[in-house]
């Protein structure tokens, strides 16, 4: 088994520098996604992610964090961003893991990220109670409130009361 070498490059200072931008300019997000290799149709996904102007902060966060990409938003326009999103499960939670201790207005949205992460779907029960956290964790995302998703209710749709 390999080591987990997330952020090892960072120090304190750094890491609670990242803090700050995740509080700012950070989102953190669950996505549950139909996945037909999945024993109840569905995948949960925790994404961290970090929007700027200006690309080199985030490329010097992604190289000190060693994960992520760097993407560009509405290229060659004026209203160009850049993010940083970490999909990795295992990178997520690291990432959120060594920057909770510095966080202050996310520090809620990442406990209940890491409470997704620490879950395994092992019933449809448990897969129903993994989208409430979900629906709990979109609510805080200002972009999610207008075209937010009942993840709840979207697996209830396609799941047997039976399982």
């Amino acid at each position: 088994m390999r080591a987990n070498t997330v952020g090892k490059r960072c120090s304190e200072v750094e890491r609670a520098y990242i803090a700050g931008f995740m509080d700012a300019d950070g989102a953190i997000m669950a996505c549950i996604e139909r996945h037909p290799l999945k024993r109840y149709g569905f995948r949960v996904r925790v994404v961290v992610k970090i929007t700027q102007h200006d690309r080199e902060v985030l490329d010097w966060m992604r190289r000190k964090l060693a994960v992520g990409a760097v993407r560009a938003n509405r290229p060659g326009t004026i209203a160009q961003t850049f993010d940083l999103l970490i999909r990795d499960q295992q990178h997520a939670r690291a990432v959120l893991h060594i920057t909770m201790p510095f966080l202050r207005a996310k520090r809620r949205q990442a406990k209940i990220a890491m409470l997704i992460l620490d879950q395994k779907i092992e019933s449809s029960k448990n897969l129903i109670q993994i989208a409430r956290l979900a629906d709990t964790l979109s609510k805080f995302n200002v972009r999610s409130k207008n075209r937010r998703k009942n993840f709840t209710a979207k697996i209830q749709e396609h799941i047997s009361p039976n399982d």
